[in-house]
């Protein structure tokens, strides 16, 4: 008795702690409760990402007769290698022990047929798996997550933390034979909701033209953004090609690369609206001011050429995208002043949008520019750029000036519903009202007159400016002359822009200029996304009548040239047979002199209609449609023209016409 109230006194003092912790082991469970992952909805609240249950299957290798025959079973159950399974599992056991993952978020049907095999020593818990229901639908957005529920890319990533949710635990009470009689914890709280910005119906048109361009082109990839100028909300963000966050394991790095915000290109052309936007802030110049271009200028070290050639007015220079203007308006401002407004429209900073691995850029320093950069800069050269920072540049323009930082989450909900988190965008004021007026009027003439006649729309006005810059040949560090990026940025309608949208597309084969390639995708994707939401048209659409004449008050009838389906003019088609072969179609003038009548005219003859009368959008859309160069001078209504009504025309011929306001 002695020695066993001896033994009693040892145990329950110097080695309380140890048998209680074992006791607790052996009769009590913990099991973590995972949470829910939240919902990530579009802003019509319509689902892009949710959380299923699903089962993943475990063995404890002790309890297992026959290793091997259990192997086979689950390899061709769960399409596993049945020996390198029975391999670990034979290790487990012999190492005493009892946990080893057999797979993990199983498909219902493999998980059905591993429960009906009825192994002893395997088991299954709840897990939760991310289903993208839309497939590769906005993929580069959403991102994924991993194994482990941890968003790997995209908002997923971003916004993981609040996705994620709080755990539960459970404690259980186990009888000798470990079967729980009694539990108690904490519930788990479910991950929060994103509701973004995005438009499925939008990402869903956006990615189809963008794919559609990428095989029409066979280029190496394209981006696309659509983003509203006067919130910053993005609407739809693509690259093609893509992939299916379902399967991500299974996607190429490329495939899963955002090049959206991640591709740093030098973006030629479409970076000429810095200069032209400084000069006009600065009171340098004026849309009228006239600019020579003699066809190429001189720099240090070089010189720089120009399909451009003759006295242009600021505005002809932009639609004619001129090299010598460009670099003339940023020798006006010099290399501060136009540092500093490359800076103001948001180049060499990142934008923030909420995504990871935004790239700032490329914009070197005054200190470090070279004597002959003052030539570069301005056209898009010794820069870099990425498609989300253009987007938000040229959004300011068309919002009056003022710059909103482009955003992806609109709110984030708590699990019962409630807005805990709401977008805030940064914006401020980069350049005056007057001025973003000024050069928004400019860039519908690259539309009209310009080098992105197949950006015209539908029913609606539209500005914006073309791209096709060279690529830098890894091999000679020289620009390459097979390799180009071609860009379209612009934005519908003129007066109160309801979209910006870029269109992107890198080394396409055979025709590879921005107007070519990419402004026939912003006009496919615009045509379809203003009616969609709900953006009334402000032009009547004209372009597919079919060739016969304008009449404007009585003036001489012209042939109107052929519209291909992109808004650009053909060689003109002859009619035959009199007029009773073609409808007559009348365009009210919406009150500006009277109506524009189609009509069949003499064969293949082109004569000169009096514009009198009419604004300078109506004559420049007019003259577009005939094939017609234009040369305007002044603005208000077309007082004076050259040459008068019913004078003949030769296809391709300049007219000026000189506008002034009437007292």
């Amino acid at each position: 008795m002695v020695l066993v109230g001896a033994r009693l006194a040892y145990l329950q003092t110097s080695q309380h702690e140890w048998l209680s912790r074992r006791a607790r082991q052996q009769q009590l469970d913990e099991e973590l409760l995972s949470a829910p992952r939240g919902l990530i909805l579009d802003r019509q609240g319509r689902e892009l990402a949710r959380s299923i249950d699903v089962d993943s299957f475990y063995a404890d290798p002790r309890e297992m007769e026959d290793v091997d025959a259990a192997s086979a079973a689950l390899g061709r159950v769960l399409n596993m290698d049945a020996v390198g399974l029975s391999t670990k599992l034979k290790e487990a056991k012999s190492a005493r022990r009892g946990f080893v993952w057999l797979a993990r978020r199983v498909e219902d049907g493999q998980a059905q047929a591993v429960k009906e095999l009825k192994l002893k020593g395997v088991y299954s818990t709840e897990e939760q798996r991310r289903r993208y229901p839309n497939g590769a639908l906005a993929a580069h957005v959403l991102g994924f997550v991993g194994l482990d529920a941890k968003g790997l890319a995209g908002v997923e990533q971003v916004y993981d933390a609040a996705l994620t949710g709080e755990p539960g635990k459970r404690i259980l009470d186990a009888d000798a034979k470990r079967r729980p009689f009694e539990s108690e914890g904490l519930d788990p709280q479910d991950g929060r909701t994103l509701v973004l910005t995005l438009d499925q119906t939008v990402q869903y048109i956006v990615e189809r033209e963008l794919a559609a361009a990428l095989e029409r082109t066979q280029a190496k990839s394209a981006a696309a953004i659509v983003l509203d100028p006067h919130t910053g909300e993005v609407l739809a963000l693509a690259n093609a090609p893509s992939f299916d966050p379902n399967d991500a394991a299974g996607a190429s790095p490329e495939q899963r690369r955002n090049d959206a915000l991640q591709n740093i290109y030098e973006p030629g052309s479409t970076f000429k609206v810095v200069a032209f936007t400084g000069a006009l802030e600065e009171k340098l110049v004026t849309p009228e001011t006239r600019i020579e271009c003699p066809g190429s200028i001189s720099l240090p070290g070089r010189v720089v050429h120009d399909h451009a050639r003759g006295s242009l007015t600021a505005t002809e220079a932009l639609a004619k995208s001129s090299n010598v203007a460009a670099i003339k308006l940023g020798m006006k401002l010099g290399n501060e002043r136009l540092y500093e407004y490359i800076r103001r429209l948001g180049f060499g900073s990142k934008t923030e949008v909420e995504l990871p691995g935004e790239t700032a850029g490329l914009i070197r320093p005054v200190s470090k520019w070279q004597p002959g950069s003052i030539g570069s800069v301005p056209i898009g050269q010794e820069v870099g750029v990425t498609p989300v920072q253009m987007a938000a540049a040229y959004g300011a323009i068309a919002n009056d000036g003022v710059r909103v930082a482009p955003h992806l989450v609109r709110e984030v909900r708590d699990a019962e519903g409630r807005t805990v988190e709401r977008a805030e965008p940064e914006s401020h004021r980069v350049v005056s009202a007057e001025t973003a007026g000024m050069v928004r009027h400019m860039l519908e003439s690259v539309t009209l007159n310009g080098t992105a006649k197949k950006a015209q729309l539908e029913g609606y006005t539209a500005a914006g400016k073309t791209g096709t810059a060279q690529k830098v040949d890894p091999r000679t560090h020289a620009y390459s002359q097979t390799k180009y990026v071609a860009s379209f940025v612009g934005f519908a309608p003129l007066e109160n822009p309801a979209v910006v949208i870029i269109v992107v597309i890198d080394e396409a084969v055979g025709l590879h200029q921005g107007g070519q390639v990419a402004a026939p995708v912003f006009a496919e994707i615009a045509n379809q996304v203003l009616p969609y939401l709900d953006v009334m048209p402000d032009e009547q659409p004209d372009a597919k009548r079919p060739a016969g004449q304008l009449a404007a008050n009585n003036a001489p009838a012209t042939v109107l040239p052929t519209a291909t389906p992109a808004g650009g003019a053909t060689e003109h088609e002859g009619v035959g047979g009199g007029a009773s072969n073609l409808p007559v179609v009348a365009e009210r003038g919406g009150g500006e002199v009277g109506e524009v009548v189609y009509a069949a005219a003499r064969e293949r003859e082109l004569l000169m209609p009096d514009l009198r009368g009419r604004s300078v959008r109506d004559v420049a859309r007019i003259c577009s449609r005939l094939g017609l160069e234009l040369e305007a001078r002044g603005e208000g209504r077309a007082l004076r023209q050259s040459p008068e009504g019913g004078a003949a025309l030769a296809p391709g011929q300049t007219v000026r016409i000189e506008f002034g306001r009437s007292d």
